[in-house]
């Protein structure tokens, strides 16, 4: 029986006061038109005939009283103000909900393997989002992965209760805060757990291309001319962050106290990119996805934790075989700023903290 996969995408709906609704495909061919700059180009990438594409974008400048794509003799196509706006809204509400979407996708194709193909072993594993582990579900074979998304301390904190088996979190290679060692020091224990080795990852200012505010350090998010977009309190990425100002003698109270938040490296970045705001902190792979230049500050380890005897279960052995393989380790060397060295690596809690 062949494997059925579930995935959960957010879907627009636009209706006038009149109640005429128009079909969101429209997202699909402005994200070829600003790719390609041709509508023959991107209707054929949107499945479509270049007719149907050009009564779609008549029918959607008569919706709003607007042009959304701007057609030129010799020079193709470009969106206008309005057409970046809503794809940029797009890709911002996709940036956002991703977690949470991808939590749900996880508990229904589990479900849904249990009710076609049977019973099998799992693996639950709770984690702080990231582009790495994003990848690991694709690298899992003959088991399920229940992956759920919790900023990491929460995710230590499920697998003290049992909750989960495997918990995800990040530690910066240097400029850990007394407060991260004091809730690893509370929720891991050196006798019954294990730390394994995941990926190290570079984290710093996303700044707009060209960098037009000359935006050189974390000193300049003080500056008032400078917009900060920050992450949500609470997540290790912000935390990150605060200890790199205090370190710097900054008050990140006070500089950042009338900031924005966002709860992704990607939305941080989509933020920026949409032209919201003119920096934030998080990783290189988000710069990259959206375009963005990018300032490294400091690297950090991601790590996973579990119990003793977790490893002894067939499932496990199986995921630290793929996260020792050449095949994954790959796919996160091409994310720009991740390093897979030393990936799947066992090491005990006393060695991690000696290694801080």
């Amino acid at each position: 029986m062949p494997i059925h996969k579930i995935t959960i995408v957010p879907t627009w709906s636009f209706r006038d006061n009149q109640g005429r609704t128009l079909d969101p495909q429209l997202f699909v061919l402005l994200r070829h038109i600003e790719r390609d700059g041709k509508l023959t180009s991107a209707a054929s990438k949107a499945g479509i005939s270049y007719r149907h594409a050009w009564n779609q974008l008549n029918k959607w400048a008569e919706f709003f009283g607007t042009p959304l794509v701007e057609l030129e003799k010799g020079r193709g196509a470009r969106l206008t103000p309005l057409g970046e706006k809503l794809l940029w809204a797009e890709k911002r509400v996709v940036a956002r909900l991703e977690p949470q979407l991808d939590n749900i996708t996880s508990e229904l194709n589990i479900e849904l393997s249990r009710l076609l193909e049977g019973s099998r072993p799992s693996l639950r594993l709770h984690a702080s989002h990231g582009y790495a582990v994003e990848l690991l579900p694709r690298f899992t074979e003959g088991f399920d992965l229940d992956l759920q998304y919790k900023q990491g301390q929460d995710a230590l904190a499920a697998m003290a209760r049992e909750q989960c088996d495997i918990a995800g979190f990040h530690l910066p290679v240097s400029a850990i805060s007394v407060e991260m060692l004091g809730w690893i020091e509370k929720l891991l224990k050196p006798r019954a757990h294990r730390i394994i080795r995941f990926i190290t990852r570079r984290q710093g200012l996303m700044i707009k291309p060209g960098n037009p505010l000359d935006i050189q350090g974390i000193e300049d998010l003080c500056r008032e001319d400078v917009r900060f977009i920050n992450r949500e309190a609470g997540s290790g990425t912000r935390s990150l962050l605060e200890e790199l100002m205090r370190r710097a003698e900054l008050d990140s109270g006070s500089c950042l106290e009338s900031t924005g938040m966002e709860f992704t490296h990607s939305a941080v970045a989509a933020h920026i990119a949409a032209g919201m705001a003119d920096t934030g902190f998080g990783v290189q792979a988000a710069a990259s996805q959206f375009g963005l230049d990018f300032i490294p500050l400091a690297e950090e380890r991601y790590l996973l934790a579990c119990h003793q005897r977790t490893l002894e279960m067939p499932a496990m052995q199986t995921l630290l075989a793929s996260l020792r393989g050449n095949a994954f380790q790959q796919a996160v060397d091409a994310l720009p700023g991740y390093d897979s060295s030393h990936c799947g690596e066992l090491i005990t809690l006393d060695e991690l903290l000696c290694d801080s």
